[in-house]
């Protein structure tokens, strides 16, 4: 495994030496070149990664630059040690994107995948290329604890089989929210779709012991609509640099340059990330047209990124109602170190109550309440692994002052995070109580996720039961 990695290193080095934008782009262009990509189509994808990776480097060093200074002084004077930037999910996407060893869980995932179609294990093809980076990230933690790609490796593949039968599972219940037909192809595989089976464990106590709580739901089209630009990002941007400035007990004209400052990332944050998107939908496309030409007459789902369950007005009402709640919660957490901002908007957990509490407005605020610290306790532990590896790749921000970390509030698979740290540390010593630790909570995992799909496939069968009933 040794020599594998040294043979990686060689190859990719010299890549990585023009960092992280230049990189991407020839890499990217490359790939898509080989799986018969339009060159002037693939092109266009690397240079829009490229541009993306530069963008979002440049909205970080605006964000850090001048919130750092009024989040010190808010420390001197409370003494509240909420010191790590939270730059929200995009830097985090090119942080791991400027590795070459992405690339590499990137190729063991769609083998993976294309294995799992042909014996009939999955129905879903991912061409959710960009968002493999979320397992990435997890094979990169393990690897900064223990350096040993092989077990990082080993658990990405793990995960990622568990993703793409979760994509499968789910299928039904996107056909009931959105009135989608059988027909319909798409599903998806993000990860964020993997907190479901702990939501629904919450979800069935609700169930069984408060189920009066859902006579109460309300409307959530008609609450957002009533909040219109007072919950967009824009507005959550200005409350929140406001809100650092006078914790941080700034003058008027610093408060106001806050407000804007935060403002203005918080959206620009949103427009770079669907550049991103937009770089991966030539390689995806290639990736689709192999796929059809070898499993002609085979129906399979096509697994993509999930906002196309943005239109349900409830993840938005949800994501509304629980930024402020977790900024609440950010100040009196024992073990945060993060003040939320680039993620406040929670789009790593709202989809997942979306699914599991079937719009169920209630009970997606209350259990997202009680998920939000598992959230900011992930986030805070892998601030300093996110920001060397920042620095390695150098994609860490300009201004950075020395000791100063940042990650992201709300980075989907916060429990992913905590088993790849026991993993990774259980490889680094090989000390019995770390590799009965790791081994402890990656079969609780396991356990719980085997639990969810057998409550996933009653619902489906419920689902075909009310179709027949209804034909």
């Amino acid at each position: 495994m040794e020599g594998i990695i040294n043979f990686a290193n060689k190859i990719f080095q010299p890549l990585i030496d023009l960092g992280a934008a230049p990189m991407m782009f020839i890499l990217l262009s490359l790939i898509a070149i080989l799986m018969k990509v339009k060159v002037s189509k693939a092109l266009e994808g690397g240079l829009k990664l490229a541009i993306a990776l530069t963008g979002i480097g440049a909205v970080i060093n605006i964000l850090t630059g001048n919130f750092a200074p009024a989040l010190q002084d808010f420390v001197k004077s409370t003494g509240i040690e909420l010191t790590i930037t939270d730059v929200g999910w995009a830097p985090l996407a090119t942080i791991t994107w400027g590795s070459a060893y992405t690339l590499f869980f990137l190729f063991i995932l769609v083998i993976v995948n294309l294995i799992m179609l042909v014996i009939n294990k999955t129905n879903t093809l991912d061409v959710d290329i960009f968002n493999f980076w979320h397992l990435s990230i997890i094979g990169l933690l393990v690897m900064y604890y223990s350096d040993n790609l092989f077990i990082a490796t080993i658990l990405v593949i793990v995960l990622g089989v568990m993703k793409f039968i979760n994509a499968d599972i789910m299928k039904p219940t996107f056909n009931d929210l959105l009135n989608m037909p059988d027909t319909n192809p798409t599903t998806t595989t993000h990860l964020n779709f993997m907190l479901n089976p702990l939501i629904m464990f919450f979800d069935k106590l609700f169930e069984k012991f408060l189920p009066f709580l859902d006579k109460y739901d309300f409307d959530a089209a008609w609450l957002n609509e009533k909040i219109g630009f007072w919950g967009s990002k824009f507005a959550i941007g200005i409350y929140l640099g406001a809100f650092v400035g006078l914790l941080g007990q700034q003058p008027a004209t610093t408060i106001f340059t806050l407000a804007f400052i935060g403002g203005v990332s918080l959206e620009l944050f949103s427009i770079v990330g669907t550049w991103f998107i937009s770089a991966m939908e030539p390689i995806s496309q290639g990736i689709t047209d192999f796929m059809s030409n070898r499993l002609q007459g085979r129906k399979f789902n096509i697994g993509i990124d999930w906002p196309f369950v943005a239109a349900r007005a409830e993840m938005w009402a949800a994501a509304n109602i629980l930024a402020p709640i977790m900024l609440g919660i950010a100040l009196i957490l024992p073990g945060n170190g993060i003040l939320p901002l680039g993620g406040i908007i929670a789009i790593g957990l709202t989809p997942a109550l979306l699914v599991v509490c079937r719009g169920k407005i209630i009970r997606m605020i209350l259990i997202g309440t009680i998920m939000i610290p598992i959230f900011l306790w992930s986030g805070t532990v892998i601030a300093p692994f996110v920001t060397e590896t920042a620095a390695s790749v150098g994609a860490a921000p300009a201004g950075l002052e020395e000791g100063a970390l940042i990650t992201h509030s709300t980075l989907e698979g916060p429990v992913e995070k905590f088993i790849a740290i026991l993993v990774g540390k259980a490889g680094a010593d090989f000390n019995f109580n770390s590799i009965l630790a790791a081994f402890g909570a990656l079969g609780a995992y396991i356990l719980l996720f085997i639990w969810y799909i057998k409550q996933m496939k009653k619902r489906n069968k419920e689902y075909e039961v009310n179709k027949q009933e209804a034909a």
